[in-house]
């Protein structure tokens, strides 16, 4: 490739060649993880059918289907309260100006993390009473607590990055105008 072609690549897209803020990073990887619960369950239920028409199970299988169902759920929050991706209604907010719409947005966002974090308070709770009460499955007697822990890490999570939603709706308006201006993937 001649110098001139890779000049010309380089200033065809400014936006690949700057590294991505340290949050939109997080962001990313907090996506990812959600994404991998969704393969893991999927194995999972794929593997478990599978094996039933062989006449056999995984031990547990059923158990380990709930609480990875339950990960991907807090983890799935997690993914969609960010980007607003989440089921909405908006016929108030598609009838309105731009400042009412921002103002809307920051109110339900706030809302969201209100019952958010309240949520989270209380699946700490249960995480802690069920290690403290040594709950485990019925045949491999494996703990339940730590699939209790990695749904409270997501709601974790969760929280995080609704906070980040509200601050940039609040402080940075054009990065979340330039978020919802991205195509959305219809599945």
């Amino acid at each position: 490739m001649s110098e001139r072609q890779g000049d010309a690549n380089a200033t065809a897209d400014p936006a690949a060649a700057e590294p991505r803020p340290r949050m939109d990073r997080f962001i990313d990887n907090i996506e990812l993880l959600a994404a991998v619960f969704i393969g893991i369950v999927a194995a999972d239920v794929f593997i478990t059918v599978l094996l039933r028409a062989f006449g056999t199970s995984i031990p547990d299988s059923y158990n380990f289907g709930q609480f990875l169902l339950g990960i991907l759920i807090f983890w799935g929050i997690a993914a969609t309260s960010y980007r607003g991706t989440h089921i909405t209604v908006d016929l108030l907010w598609a009838n309105v100006g731009p400042k009412w719409q921002r103002a809307i947005d920051v109110f339900a966002t706030l809302v969201l993390l209100f019952v958010v974090t309240v949520q989270t308070y209380t699946l700490f709770d249960k995480t802690l009473s069920t290690y403290s009460s040594n709950l485990e499955t019925i045949e491999l007697r494996l703990p339940v607590w730590p699939f209790f822990a990695v749904a409270w890490l997501g709601d974790v999570s969760a929280v995080m990055l609704i906070a980040v939603r509200t601050y940039r709706l609040v402080v940075q308006p054009e990065a979340m105008a330039r978020l919802a201006q991205q195509p959305r993937v219809v599945e």
